[in-house]
């Protein structure tokens, strides 16, 4: 699909340095992904492990969290962006309560960073904070999320400005100012959500 290029997210592609990737190709089947760091705020036992993508004609390595907990997270290693994007495709595949998929950016430790997230269950893309181990609300709106189906999730931010945009379309633009200064960039769940990721890129703008 292809995406219109406006405002932040033009400033944001213009001026991006420091671009971070990651299809898990370096990292061994059934095993965690290398140069990353999982855990989870809150409690649970959240398994996150690079996979083969399963019904696809030519598969790729995919990182799948298929564990349970509060907030799954998995954040890249050395990536410390204030000012920049980050982008992920995933796939909600399963899940009672969610089928959830997530980015995190300015992420500083298990209990402080931003957080996008769009969920088949509820059919919304929502924008967080997490503070002290808390998910706040910051907003949420309606928007497609076909279970089951690849998902392409953005988020491009400049000092307190944040635009979440999902399969190319923007759901959410506004000033917020909770999280602020560097941190890591990485991918998110919630609950009891099977998620596939693949296709991981962060970057600093200059």
């Amino acid at each position: 699909m292809k995406r219109a290029v406006t405002g932040i997210t033009m400033a944001a592609l213009a001026s991006v340095a420091c671009a971070q990737g990651s299809d898990f190709e370096d990292t061994a089947l059934d095993a965690p992904p290398t140069h990353w760091h999982c855990g989870v705020t809150g409690s649970g036992t959240p398994h996150w492990i690079v996979t083969a993508e399963q019904g696809s004609a030519t598969p790729g390595k995919v990182l799948l969290q298929n564990g349970q907990g509060t907030y799954p997270w998995c954040v890249k290693d050395g990536t410390s962006i204030t000012d920049g994007f980050v982008e992920t495709r995933f796939k909600p595949i399963a899940g009672r309560d969610d089928q959830a998929g997530g980015v995190v950016w300015r992420w500083k430790n298990a209990a402080n960073y931003y957080v996008a997230r769009a969920n088949a269950l509820e059919s919304n893309v929502s924008l967080y904070y997490v503070e002290g181990g808390r998910r706040k609300t910051i907003k949420y709106t309606d928007a497609p999320v076909a279970a089951a189906s690849w998902h392409t999730l953005r988020v491009d931010f400049s000092g307190t400005h944040i635009s979440v945009s999902l399969d190319g379309k923007r759901y959410i633009e506004l000033d917020d100012s909770h999280i602020a200064g560097p941190g890591a960039a990485g991918v998110w769940t919630k609950a009891d959500s099977v998620t596939a990721f693949s296709h991981f890129h962060a970057g600093s703008r200059n």
